[in-house]
């Protein structure tokens, strides 16, 4: 097990979440036992309760903050070829569907990831997953989506599944083989072809346990999945058991809000042009909003109404999109960019980092804030106030003193103990 003291800070106010709002309070301990947490509450209680207890690590955060683990509810990390050579083309005022249409993007992508080996892929993405640790995230979704054809589809979902049971990181994986309709074929061929051939062969590795895949996501986007071939995937996703989770309304509006309210979605990603009507029905089904910052900032889009979603009660989350068109390993400053860009405070932006994140994957119950019974996912960062974390942007590598996932430290930041966070 290991114990934590816990510092002080005033109530944070709640946003759109399922469960309570998180809460700071000085001089507290957490103790984890078998990968959750045992117990919370004031130092004196918790020292006359586990008096007789040894423990494998005992962290002294005088000085500190703990909070839960963050989670970052959108990204695409499993493929090869890099798209550094885009961002001057987009630079230079090429829009994001122009490259897409000009064989780029996407399709640049699909084409380096169904060449590289099984092997290959996974190194990367080890790397990469562990880069997202360093910043502080203890749970992560990850997609396929850089095959469009069933052989390559599996072989990266092969790779998700093989660091889900190799890495100390938690992750909930989601099948995108709707990511873009492949070279060669309609829309509605594609739709076809993932209805009758790439989820039938995923039910069948899920029964055998082979994978495990929890989320369908479809591109909702003009020129890509229409509506009701939107509607059929997500809808035959849904029939063999996994969560709708998916891309809508970021170039166009699409009414993707809508239709995802009307077949329970668990979230929504981007939504930068959602209309009233989505939003509101996204609040009465309970829908989860994931909002990425950091694609909008680097496409240039508007923001996504951040402000009108939460006072409406939309479950606000955040992502960051990593994936070659936003390289951005980076929760704390998703959440910075979230709170400059989306005018979102400090502690709704931390909140749609844990617990709301967590929310949008479906383990709210297990994840995303610091209570009894959930796993032990806590990040220690070194200073006494929480809101650094948000108010350094890109200063997490000399906050983040602790990453400790199910219990146990996975990445300790020796910098910490040498040189100032401030």
């Amino acid at each position: 097990p290991v114990a934590c003291k816990k510092p002080e800070k005033e109530n944070a106010e709640r946003a759109a979440v399922p469960r309570a709002g998180s809460r700071f309070v000085r001089s507290l301990s957490v103790v984890c036992r078998d990968g959750c947490i045992k117990a919370v509450g004031r130092a004196d209680v918790i020292r006359n309760q586990f008096s007789g207890a040894t423990f494998e690590k005992v962290i002294d955060c005088s000085g500190k903050c703990v909070l839960p683990g963050l989670v970052d509810a959108h990204t695409h990390p499993v493929w090869a070829g890099d798209r550094v050579h885009e961002f001057a083309m987009k630079l230079a005022g090429a829009s994001y569907m122009e490259i897409h249409q000009a064989g780029g993007g996407i399709h640049f992508t699909v084409e380096h990831t169904r060449k590289a080996t099984e092997e290959e892929l996974f190194n990367t993405f080890k790397h990469r997953l562990e880069r997202m640790r360093r910043a502080g995230s203890t749970l992560v979704e990850c997609k396929s989506g850089y095959g469009l054809n069933l052989e390559t589809e599996l072989k990266m979902l092969r790779v998700i599944e093989r660091a889900k049971q190799s890495m100390d990181i938690g992750i909930s994986s989601t099948y995108c083989g709707a990511h873009s309709v492949p070279k060669g074929k309609t829309a509605t061929e594609a739709t076809d072809d993932i209805i009758n051939n790439h989820l039938p062969k995923l039910k069948e590795l899920q029964l055998s346990g082979e994978i495990h895949v929890n989320n369908i996501d479809v591109f909702c986007e003009k020129g890509v999945f229409d509506l009701e071939s939107t509607r059929r995937i997500l809808q035959a996703g849904k029939d063999i058991g996994l969560q709708i989770n998916f891309h809508g309304d970021e170039l166009h509006p699409m009414k993707s809000a809508e239709l995802g309210a009307e077949l329970g979605a668990r979230a929504i990603s981007h939504l930068e042009e959602v209309s009233d009507e989505g939003i509101t029905a996204m609040a009465r089904a309970k829908c989860a909003a994931v909002l990425l910052p950091t694609t909008a900032y680097m496409l240039r889009l508007k923001q996504p109404q951040a402000r009108k979603m939460l006072e409406e009660g939309v479950i606000v989350a955040l992502g960051s999109d990593f994936n070659p068109n936003a390289y951005c390993f980076s929760m704390p400053m998703v959440m910075h960019l979230a709170c400059v860009n989306m005018k979102m405070s400090m502690n709704e932006a931390l909140v749609a980092a844990t617990i709301n994140a967590a929310y949008a994957l479906g383990k709210s119950d297990t994840h995303g804030s610091i209570e009894a019974g959930k796993q032990g996912d806590l990040i220690i960062i070194n200073s006494p106030r929480w809101e650094h974390l948000i108010y350094q942007f890109g200063g997490h590598e000399a906050l983040i003193n602790y990453v400790i996932v199910k219990g146990k430290v996975i990445y300790q930041n020796e910098m910490c103990g040498t040189m100032s966070s401030y």
